[in-house]
């Protein structure tokens, strides 16, 4: 029945949005935040909700609030790496904290929830993850690129747990939407060491420009992740929105020109 979900970064965006769908629709959800009164203060009083607070690239805090869902509610059968962030920033102003800690939430986190969410998926036979890249994962961005590499990594680390997970009938579907019209674009760090000549500005006043107008709806989103959840055949890469779709198609069609295109090339380093 996928009763029980445990979500990350669940107090705004997408994760928000689908606690509150799963909530009214009698699901039990456990919803994690860096602070869980942000949640209880947005989401309410609701038997259903384990709401915790969790720093999750502590691997320690997921293990624990994963084993608390499974106390609680008698176990867990979707999972959803949603929380994440987006720093801007050309790759020369970003600084090795802040790269560092981009991968921290963006990547390390994933696999935190993965690692310790597995034992019980393998256990009852049955589970699904929903890890959530971006369309900013298929190509890449200038003034963007720490963004495009966690994003990427999110698509490589699921395409791999989706072969291992298969075995024991769990599924993985990497969730990679384009722009929908949540707070992501309103809430987004910027490199500290600001080089002129990469007019990095430029970019963050367009995305701010942007904010508000995005034409996806994350409602429509979530519902589809709900109806989707533990279907016996799902898909393992899920483009959200027309933009979204189209992205990721030019990128994919552009790529396997360019490496038609040095075919020869390519073929020429076996020993012959």
């Amino acid at each position: 029945m996928n009763n029980v979900w445990f979500i990350t970064g669940a107090s705004n965006g997408f994760g928000l949005a689908l606690a509150k769908k799963l909530l009214a629709s009698g699901y039990k959800v456990a919803a994690t935040s860096r602070n869980k009164a942000n949640i209880e203060e947005k989401i309410g009083t609701n038997p259903n909700l384990l709401a915790l607070t969790v720093d999750i690239t502590n691997d320690d805090e997921v293990k624990t609030a994963i084993d608390e869902t499974v106390k609680t509610f008698g176990n867990i059968d979707v999972a959803v790496n949603n929380a994440g962030y987006m720093l801007l920033g050309a790759l020369e102003e970003v600084s090795a904290k802040e790269f560092q800690q981009s991968v921290g939430v963006n990547v390390f986190a994933f696999q935190n929830v993965i690692r310790n969410v597995m034992p019980y998926f393998r256990k009852q036979k049955s589970g699904h993850f929903f890890n959530f890249a971006s369309s900013a994962g298929y190509g890449a961005d200038a003034g963007a690129g720490s963004y495009n590499a966690v994003k990427s990594a999110v698509i490589g680390l699921s395409e791999a747990l989706a072969l291992e997970a298969k075995p024991f009938n769990i599924n993985v579907t990497i969730v990679s939407p384009g722009l929908f019209r949540t707070n992501f674009l309103g809430a987004f760090p910027i490199a500290q060491n600001k080089i002129e000549v990469y007019n990095t500005q430029k970019l963050v006043d367009a995305m701010n420009q942007y904010h508000g107008q995005q034409p996806g709806n994350p409602d429509k989103l979530v519902k589809i992740l709900i109806d989707l959840a533990g279907k016996e055949i799902a898909p393992l890469h899920l483009l959200m929105g027309k933009d979204a779709y189209q992205r990721a198609t030019t990128y994919y069609q552009s790529q396997l020109e360019k490496l038609e295109a040095f075919k020869e090339l390519s073929s020429s380093t076996d020993f012959e």
